[in-house]
């Protein structure tokens, strides 16, 4: 595993539950409002956090957090994310993973392996936009595959869109909220604090009102809208 950071604990990233948040190197993503882009940007990488040190701090923190979120990056990338996975389930941990939904095949293997208990994953957009706000070729179908498997789950989860006002309108919100069908979909405002590409510090989300307003269109009986 390429660990880049770990925080070694959140109130708010794993619902209902106190955990850490074990951030993965590298992304297949650039997309250009990213706030972590020393995970995403081979040229902004810090040192790789030993697996030994992390499994040790879990190990002494038994019984004071109830979970681990495994985020990014892209943690879907790591060739041995099954394996640290299953490590801290045998510590007794709850698993979350944050996901691109790009590696459908990944997500399939781990929700029959019982080895994640919480997804959480990025749709970036429409599907028709979704190379210009990732910035890289995308195979959508990939991305429709891993919405239907993770709906599909049974498992805890999900969707998220960040929303910076030049890339989304409430037409692009609407034909994203569709993929979804049910489930809960929450919407985040940019905060132009850090970001991949310098010039989206200057870019802007919408206001709470045309959240508020937003939120009413997209909600219906199967579909849950939430503002973050």
């Amino acid at each position: 595993m390429k660990i880049g950071g770990l925080q070694k604990i959140s109130l708010i990233d794993y619902p209902g539950w106190i955990s850490a948040i074990v951030f993965t190197q590298g992304c297949n993503f650039r997309c250009p409002y990213c706030h972590n882009p020393e995970l995403v940007d081979p040229a902004q990488y810090g040192p790789i956090l030993s697996e030994e040190e992390v499994i040790s701090f879990l190990e002494k923190r038994r019984g004071k957090l109830d979970a681990v979120t495994v985020t990014g990056g892209e943690p879907t990338l790591q060739p041995d994310l099954d394996r640290f996975l299953q490590e801290i389930k045998g510590m007794g941990y709850l698993t979350k993973i944050d996901t691109n939904g790009s590696n459908p095949d990944v997500l399939e293997r781990l929700i029959r392996g019982r080895l994640v208990d919480y997804l959480a994953m990025d749709v970036k957009g429409p599907l028709q936009k979704y190379e210009r706000i990732a910035n890289v070729k995308v195979q959508t179908a990939k991305i429709q595959r891993s919405i239907e498997l993770i709906t599909a789950s049974g498992i805890e989860h999900e969707f998220r869109t960040t929303v910076v006002r030049s890339q989304l309108d409430n037409e692009d919100l609407i034909a994203t909220s569709e993929l979804l069908k049910k489930g809960l979909y929450v919407l985040q405002s940019f905060v132009p604090a850090k970001s991949l590409d310098h010039e989206f510090l200057t870019e802007i989300s919408y206001s709470p009102e045309e959240f508020a307003d937003i939120q009413k269109k997209l909600e219906s009986k199967r579909l849950r809208v939430f503002i973050r």
